[in-house]
């Protein structure tokens, strides 16, 4: 099963416009999004690190929140987008 990550920050205005749509996917869909907050969690910094050669080639050359990531197929979809888009990189 895959695991679905959202690595965002705190203050980060394009992570918080993301979150509602974040949580209208999970109860619409039954998909389970795991929120890492990475500015102020070391520990959640470091797992999104560990993912840059995954990471920066899909978000711009550069690690950024908000980075949405799918561990099984390895894709990531970055910055504030449309529901849809959400939903249509949740469901591959």
């Amino acid at each position: 099963m895959a695991k679905l990550i959202m690595f965002h920050g705190r203050e980060c205005p394009h992570c918080r416009a993301m979150i509602p749509l974040v949580d209208q996917l999970e109860k619409e869909t039954g998909i389970s999004i795991e929120k890492d907050e990475v500015w102020h969690d070391e520990k959640n910094a470091d797992l999104m690190r560990s993912y840059r050669p995954i990471l920066t080639p899909q978000c711009g050359g550069q690690l950024r929140v908000p980075t949405f990531l799918n561990t099984e197929t390895n894709q990531a979809v970055c910055g504030e987008m449309t529901y849809e888009k959400l939903k249509e990189w949740a469901l591959k």
